[in-house]
């Protein structure tokens, strides 16, 4: 797994049982994915298609650093399918997990469109291909 993006959890993120709210939680998740998905397809018409089921382990408070977790499971034709980890940044405490969530790149119309990836590109590997 790797952690990508880290979040100080503040007053305006909680719930009213003073613990990080879930809602928040799974937007930083849907833009963390997104964007991963987003520069691993190379398409920026790329959307959110499935969320699998969703397990809360441990909650996290005001003033932890969570990170999150991101991981390629699957290439499809169209899609890229990720998994998620949340922990805490600082005990490595799991927050959440997500086995499943899938993103599918689209074309000009907002059809599927196939994106010919079947493995992680990093950045640098490509800055080298030109």
């Amino acid at each position: 797994m790797n952690y990508h993006t880290r979040k100080w959890i503040k007053p305006e993120d909680l719930n009213a049982n003073h613990t990080l709210f879930g809602g928040k939680l799974l937007q930083w998740i849907d833009e963390e994915a997104a964007l991963y998905s987003i520069v691993q397809l190379e398409n920026p018409k790329t959307v959110t298609k499935y969320i699998s089921e969703i397990n809360f382990v441990n909650s996290a408070r005001q003033g932890d650093i969570i990170e999150i977790g991101i991981e390629v499971v699957h290439f499809g034709r169209t899609s890229i399918t990720l998994s998620c980890e949340v922990r805490n940044k600082m005990t490595h405490q799991t927050i959440i997990t997500i086995d499943k969530i899938v993103f599918v790149s689209l074309d000009e119309n907002g059809n599927p469109k196939p994106h010919g990836k079947t493995e992680v590109e990093y950045v640098e590997d490509r800055l080298g291909k030109g």
